[in-house]
C-alpha cells in the first residue's frame, strides 16, 4: 500500500537538532499518511538511542559507519512507500503546513519531478536555495577563491536575481528539503526508485540527480507555497576545513568525470592544489 509521502531525515551528530526537527515534523504529518526514516550515520552522540526512544513511530536505520549522504539517503529510499519522498536534513524545521502545502502543490504541478520550498533563517529572511548547474568557469572561480576578491563573480551561478517570490523552473535546489515526485521520476527514468549516486559521499549529489532529471526530460521547480526554517550545515561545521576541502574536492572531479568532457576535470584537478593552499590563508 502506497502513503502519501515518506520523509527521510539522514543525521550525523546533532542530537538536539534531529530531536527538534522531529518534534515539529511528526505533528505536521496528522492527516496525512506518512512514514519518517531516521538514517543515523554512526553519530556516536546519542542520536540513534534518543530516536528509538523518545520518537517510536520513527523508523530508524541505524549504521554502523558514516556511508555519506547519497548511499545513507538511498537505504531508506529502497524502503520507502510514499508516492512522494522529502529528502530533509535534519536541521531544518518545519512549519505545521511546510509539508502538506509542499504535497498539494506537486500534485497539482505534475511537471515538477522535483522541487524545493522557501527556506528562511530564524529571523524569517530567506535564504538561497536555487542555482544554475555547474560550469568549469564558476567552479575554478571557486576553487581558486576569486569570490573573495570579486564577490560578484558567481552571481549567475548563484542565481542571486532569482526571484524567490514566484513558483519557476530551475536547475537545481538545495537537498535540504528536496522533494521528489516517485511516479514523474518513473515516467522519465528506466529506474523504478529515485536513487542518488552514491559515488558522492558529501556535495553534488542533489545537483547530479536534478541534471539527471533534466537528462531524461523531467523538470525541477521551486515554489514559494511551503516555507521551512534552516539553520544551515549543523553537521558539517563539525568538519575541520581540510576535510571539507578534500570532500568538496572530491565530488566536484567525479560531477565533471560524470557530465563534462574530459579536459575539463583535467582543469580542475591541476587547479584544486593551489586552490586548497588559498582556503588555509582565506580560513
Amino acid at each position: 500500500m502506497s502513503l502519501d509521502v515518506s520523509v527521510i531525515i539522514v543525521s550525523w551528530k546533532v542530537k538536539d537538532r534531529l530531536r527538534a526537527n522531529l518534534s515539529a515534523l511528526l505533528p505536521s504529518l496528522n492527516g496525512l499518511s506518512a512514514e519518517v526514516f531516521v538514517v543515523d550515520n554512526n553519530s556516536r552522540d546519542g542520536s540513534a538511542e534518543m530516536v528509538s526512544k523518545e520518537f517510536s513511530t520513527v523508523r530508524l536505520i541505524a549504521n554502523q559507519e558514516n556511508l555519506g549522504f547519497a548511499k545513507a539517503n538511498n537505504q531508506a529510499i529502497k524502503e520507502a512507500k510514499g508516492d512522494f519522498i522529502l529528502l530533509l536534513n535534519p536541521d531544518m524545521l518545519v512549519f505545521p503546513d511546510t509539508v502538506k502545502n509542499m504535497l498539494a502543490w506537486m500534485k497539482t504541478n505534475q511537471q515538477a519531478v522535483v522541487a524545493g520550498c522557501r527556506l528562511e533563517n530564524e529571523s524569517g529572511e530567506r535564504l538561497p536555495s536555487v542555482r544554475r548547474f555547474p560550469r568549469l568557469s564558476d567552479q575554478l572561480a571557486i576553487v581558486l577563491k576569486f569570490p573573495h576578491l570579486f564577490p560578484s563573480w558567481l552571481n549567475s551561478y548563484l542565481c542571486k536575481n532569482f526571484d524567490y517570490s514566484q513558483a519557476a523552473r530551475v536547475d537545481s535546489v538545495r537537498g535540504a528539503f528536496f522533494m521528489i515526485n516517485r511516479a514523474a521520476w518513473q515516467n522519465i527514468s528506466a529506474s523504478a526508485l529515485p536513487l542518488l549516486d552514491e559515488r558522492y559521499f558529501i556535495w553534488f549529489e542533489e545537483v547530479d540527480f536534478c541534471r539527471q532529471v533534466y537528462k531524461n526530460g523531467g523538470e525541477v521547480w521551486y515554489t514559494p507555497v511551503a516555507r521551512c526554517l534552516d539553520y544551515v550545515g549543523q553537521s558539517f561545521n563539525q568538519v575541520d576545513v581540510s576535510n571539507k576541502q578534500l570532500y568538496f574536492q572530491d565530488s566536484m572531479l567525479k560531477y565533471f568525470q560524470k557530465w563534462e568532457p574530459s579536459w575539463q576535470c583535467f582543469v580542475l584537478k591541476s587547479a584544486w592544489p593551489l586552490g586548497r593552499f588559498l582556503a588555509k590563508i582565506f580560513s
